[in-house]
């Protein structure tokens, strides 16, 4: 898995209260400032989820088979393996990550989540059969 950074971390937090402007003014309004886009929090956090969850799953798959008795490599094989693993899950990450990802971000992120359009019946007609 690709590691993350401590400024990606800061996109994920909730956005912080910077300041009162105008505090006697009935006008005043709160300054609140996020540190990212919507959609780049949606995606960073779909990255992590997904390369989590594909990633633990390769894991535990690889650990319910044993090693073959010939043309076993060592350990150069598992080294080759869990950067196969991590391609992998990388890969089924962009596929499929989203399915799950997003009822999670909502529910972890709803002041994020509202930003994101929501699908109605219009769209209905651009959905195509393959």
């Amino acid at each position: 898995m690709t590691s993350i950074s401590n400024s990606t971390v800061g996109l994920l937090k909730a956005p912080q209260v910077l300041a009162l402007r105008g505090a006697g003014d009935p006008s005043a309004s709160l300054s609140i400032q996020g540190k990212g886009s919507s959609e780049e929090v949606r995606d960073k956090f779909t990255q992590f989820v997904g390369e989590s969850f594909f990633g633990q799953m390769m894991k535990a798959m690889r650990s319910t088979v044993g090693k073959p008795a010939y043309f076993y490599g060592g350990r150069a094989e598992e080294v080759f393996q869990g950067q196969l693993d991590q391609t992998m899950a990388q890969h089924l990450t962009k596929a499929s990550a989203s399915k799950f990802a997003d009822p999670m971000f909502e529910r972890q992120f709803p002041q994020f989540a509202k930003d994101t359009p929501v699908a109605g019946l219009n769209d209905l007609g651009q959905l195509r059969r393959q």
